[in-house]
């Protein structure tokens, strides 16, 4: 009788790192506003626009970049968040370029400052800004948990570009602008980033008090009093950005993405009712006696009773707005051919929405909803992936602030909120907004990454030794 002994090792399965998909996906991202470019030349002027191989190429360069670097330094990312970020800001780029084009526009800007300047220009060289940060991100950020460490100089560096603007002029009747020189920043597009870092520090380390230690009232978890105190401080710092700097949107995003990612910490519904409870009430105050409030509250309750009378041009925007979506029916009338330039220089800004509603129809805002949809899941699944519960957090709180910013601007334009002074995220003028979205898929990139990347294989153990008895 022979004895032959075995000896097998059995390695991690190695998981797809979806480049190559990414890659495919990606030049599908280049070539739908490439197309989208050309229509809009054709419908205006009846010929191929003389910049169409110039954009082609740089947002293709931009993209190829991007991919190059994600394929590099996170190999198991996310494979859709790349090219979904990309169509939108090649798109947003098209419309940009769409309303300079707009003689109203142009005639407007003459006579108000004796020149026109075209803002695509300048939107492009904010999204190859946007994407050298983005790179940045992925290179200096080797692994997410790093930022744990930063929870309360995270606290204090958003506390301060959220103040920042109340010592700048306002513009348009809310302070959400601080000026250096020839360039205007707004701030609050990065503070979200920077509170979803601090929240989900501080919310990891506090999640067991504020889910275990509570009463039960009326079917509701009631906090006890030390644990509710930094709740109210966030709605007291939410109210006072309202206040004085009459900034709607960025005291809901503030307040809202607190709320969210404290239920997605604790598990309690209570916290979403105390969450929805307290922003009604300070919203409601603050509408009493602000009258930049009170003008955009009358806008949204019915915009054409008070389109004569109101001197802040709020009723005249959003009933050109709501005149557009109107107009557009469920096909559009087709890009370059719409008349949401009629709305002001606001068009290509916080009301670039109306321009798709008209030109592209019901059709083209559901799948515009739908590209914003598909990142917030694509955020929501690296959250559920994630090994680790601060991972988990700032990948939720990163997602949810996109999900709001994106609501509260679709609502506003839509007539279903009151409007607010954000921008629609990679596709309106600005370039704050398409530089700090950037950053944010960067963040969102890296955690998918860590996520997604198989854990090294075990040391073979004696068990692996197999012997197998041999009879002759």
């Amino acid at each position: 009788m022979s004895v032959v002994t075995n000896t097998t090792t059995i390695g991690a399965i190695e998981a797809p790192s979806r480049r190559n998909t990414e890659l495919m996906l990606l030049a599908f991202a280049v070539a739908i506003p490439v197309f989208a470019y050309i229509n809009v030349g054709l419908a205006m002027d009846g010929e191929l626009p003389t910049g169409v191989v110039g954009y082609g190429l740089g947002l293709g360069l931009l993209a190829g970049v991007a991919h190059l670097v994600v394929r590099k330094f996170a190999k198991y990312a996310d494979p859709l968040l790349l090219p979904l970020a990309t169509l939108l800001n090649g798109l947003g780029l098209v419309l940009v370029w769409r309303l300079d084009q707009s003689p109203r526009l142009i005639a407007r800007a003459e006579t108000l400052f004796g020149a026109f300047s075209p803002d695509a220009p300048k939107q492009l060289l904010y999204s190859a800004i946007g994407i050298a940060l983005f790179v940045a991100v992925l290179l200096i950020l080797k692994d997410h948990r790093i930022l744990q460490r930063y929870t309360y100089i995270s606290m204090a560096v958003a506390l301060l570009l959220l103040i920042l603007p109340m010592f700048f002029p306002s513009v348009n009747g809310a302070k959400i602008w601080i000026s250096l020189g020839p360039f205007s920043i707004q701030p609050g597009e990065f503070a979200k980033i920077i509170i979803a870092v601090f929240f989900s520090g501080y919310l990891m380390v506090k999640r067991d008090a504020l889910a275990l230690a509570s009463r039960r009232f009326m079917g509701l978890y009631l906090p006890r009093g030390r644990d509710l105190g930094p709740i109210l401080v966030v709605w007291a710092i939410s109210i006072l950005i309202l206040v004085f700097e009459t900034d709607l949107g960025t005291s809901l995003l503030f307040f809202g993405l607190f709320v969210i990612m404290l239920y997605v910490a604790t598990e309690r519904t209570s916290w979403i009712v105390f969450g929805l409870l307290m922003s009604a009430a300070g919203a409601v105050g603050v509408a009493t006696f602000e009258p930049h409030v009170q003008s955009r509250v009358n806008a949204w309750l019915d915009p054409f009773a008070c389109y004569s009378t109101d001197t802040s041009g709020a009723c005249e925007q959003i009933s050109n707005a709501i005149m557009s979506f109107g107009s557009g029916g469920t096909l559009g009338t087709g890009l370059g051919q719409g008349n949401s330039d009629l709305i002001g220089f606001a068009a290509n800004a916080d009301f670039i929405l109306s321009t798709v509603g008209e030109e592209l129809g019901l059709a083209g805002m559901m799948a515009f909803l739908l590209i914003y949809g598909l990142i917030v899941e694509r955020g929501v699944r690296t959250a559920l992936a994630a090994r680790d519960p601060f991972g988990k957090l700032l990948a939720i709180g990163l997602s949810g602030a996109f999900a709001i910013q994106v609501f509260v601007v679709a609502g506003g334009v839509m007539g279903l909120i009151p409007l607010t002074g954000m921008t629609m995220p990679f596709v309106a003028a600005g370039g704050s907004s398409v530089i700090a979205n950037w950053a944010l898929i960067g963040i969102l990139i890296r955690i998918s990454d860590t996520a997604r990347r198989p854990a090294p294989a075990p040391a073979p153990s004696p068990d692996a030794e197999m012997t197998q008895v041999v009879r002759p």
